[in-house]
């Protein structure tokens, strides 16, 4: 039996261009996604820093659901219920302007906000209870505390774990596929359902996926090796 490897059949013409645009699709997904998670998950943290009881119940069910459902799950939940009890041309307009990547950036974000939210919640942890009693001996209100002094150091503190998320989420971005977003692994299935190089379709898509990661871990390490450079000054 001889081995046939062909990629070059799934990277020309309209192939190639189906993979390019899936590959962006993700980039911007990802990006989008994790820029809405990351002020969600300070909005979080920030909120249970207040140790208000209302607040404390409302991050802490938050939370808890996106913890304890599955991504797709959400997913799923956001496109098919919450699309569902829209106003109508709000409907429209969302379906004419790829409301499937929306939808998927929506439930993402919220996941993984959660996650970061919980990721710098151990990093204020970490922080000795002198600086926020210095933060209160310079006059400093609880808002401008946490701005200039508590959440730089939490957020250093916490770069290792929110790298380790941000790899997560983009690695997610593939369950946006079940509500048709055309990212990446659709384009990936897409070509293999043309093709029949199913072998060929998903080793680039491997190869894809498997760079990004680690261009990510690479800016991850660069950014926690300065701010380790940083305190140590």
């Amino acid at each position: 039996m001889t081995l046939h490897f062909d990629l070059g059949a799934v990277l020309q013409g309209s192939y190639g261009a189906m993979f390019a645009h899936g590959l962006v699709l993700t980039l911007e997904i990802a990006v989008v996604a994790w820029l809405l998670a990351m002020v969600l998950g300070i909005a979080l943290a920030t909120l249970r820093m207040t140790n208000q009881r209302v607040a404390l119940i409302v991050v802490g069910v938050f939370v808890a659901y996106h913890r304890n459902v599955p991504m797709l799950v959400q997913i799923l939940f956001w496109y098919f219920g919450i699309s569902a009890i829209l106003p109508m041309g709000l409907q429209n307009v969302l379906n004419n302007t790829n409301g499937q990547a929306i939808f998927a950036v929506i439930a993402i974000a919220c996941c993984s906000g959660a996650y970061l939210c919980e990721d710098i919640r151990s990093g204020l942890r970490s922080i000795p209870t002198g600086q926020f009693e210095a933060s209160r001996a310079l006059g400093l209100g609880f808002v401008r505390a946490m701005r200039f002094i508590i959440l730089p150091q939490a957020m250093r503190n916490a770069t290792p774990s929110m790298v380790n998320h941000a790899v997560l989420l983009f690695k997610n971005t593939s369950l946006a596929m079940a509500i048709g977003a055309a990212e990446l692994t659709y384009a990936t299935r897409e070509v293999e359902n043309q093709t029949f190089l199913s072998f060929e379709a998903y080793f680039v898509a491997t190869i894809l996926y498997l760079a990004i990661s680690l261009v990510i871990m690479g800016v991850g390490a660069m950014i926690e090796q300065r701010f380790q450079l940083a305190g140590a000054r």
